[in-house]
């Protein structure tokens, strides 16, 4: 079945191919062939030949272009990164980018920003974390410009969490302040300001700056004035006492007390280490000097 359905996309290709030579009027001429290559991808797709599904997408494209399609050369491109992110990532990333740049010479920005979003995803599961952040960002810029306010927030803490991971704590806590802000005054939303208001006060841990960490707790109270009566309130605040008592062992203790009752995923592991690591080394010196 694979195989025969490879062999019909191989033919449409070819007949594609001798179709673009051919002498014609050129508007017939790459329509037809526009149709041929839509029916090689297609077949190639099918067959899950996924590398030469991509490569008729992207002529497919092309010949749209020619025809002053810009919407369908885009949505050709998207055919295209589809089949590419099942063998060539970064392949698939340069086809959306030149999606993109279509969407948003037709005024598609909504379709623009998914597919930053997109991107970002690419970028996420390589583990790359700066162009991941990049492009996340980019999507909430156009998602925030469009009014699409819950993914142009979805985006924005995906980029706080990548400035958390890339040390650049100011602007994850800007990020994660002004979304518990947004969200208070929400019914639907106001349920998820403690869960900012804590990743806020960890990247405020991290960051390291005793006098910021207690500003920034009686900041988050005057955002949400029961958030330290929270089960998450109440864990920075412990927290924040274990580190000015510079006691490693109550902080680990205060960390599996609440990862008992509401369970930390990675992220939050990954910065609670770093700021346990931190009290090791004061922890450590102080030993030294008595």
């Amino acid at each position: 079945m694979g195989e025969n359905l490879e062999a019909s996309g191989a033919e449409y290709e070819d007949k594609a191919e001798k179709k673009l030579k051919s002498w014609g009027i050129l508007g017939g001429k790459y329509e037809d062939a526009a149709d041929l290559l839509e029916k090689a991808g297609n077949s190639f797709k099918l067959a899950k030949s996924w590398d030469r599904a991509a490569a008729a997408y992207i002529k497919l494209a092309d010949c749209q272009i020619k025809l002053e399609s810009k919407h369908d050369a885009a949505a050709a491109y998207v055919d295209a990164a589809l089949c590419f992110k099942k063998s060539q990532p970064l392949e698939a990333v340069s086809c959306l980018e030149a999606a993109i740049a279509l969407f948003l010479e037709i005024g598609r920005l909504s379709i623009a920003a998914r597919h930053y979003k997109e991107i970002g995803e690419i970028f996420e599961k390589q583990e790359n974390a700066e162009r991941a952040m990049e492009y996340f960002d980019k999507a909430a810029e156009l998602f925030s410009g469009e009014e699409v306010n819950s993914s142009g927030t979805q985006c924005k803490l995906k980029v706080a969490q990548f400035a958390a991971q890339l040390q650049q704590y100011p602007r994850a806590i800007d990020i994660f302040e002004t979304v518990a802000r947004q969200s208070i005054d929400s019914n639907l939303l106001k349920y998820s300001v403690k869960t900012h208001l804590l990743n806020a006060a960890l990247c405020q841990l991290c960051a390291g700056d005793s006098v910021a960490i207690n500003h920034a707790v009686q900041r988050y109270e005057d955002i949400d004035p029961n958030f330290l009566s929270t089960r998450e309130g109440k864990f920075v605040v412990d927290l924040v006492q274990a580190i000015e008592d510079v006691d490693v062992v109550k902080f680990t203790d205060v960390v599996k007390d609440f990862d008992s009752f509401t369970r930390l995923d990675d992220w939050r592991t990954l910065l609670l280490l770093h700021v346990k690591n931190k009290l090791k080394e004061i922890e450590v010196a102080g030993d030294n000097l008595t």
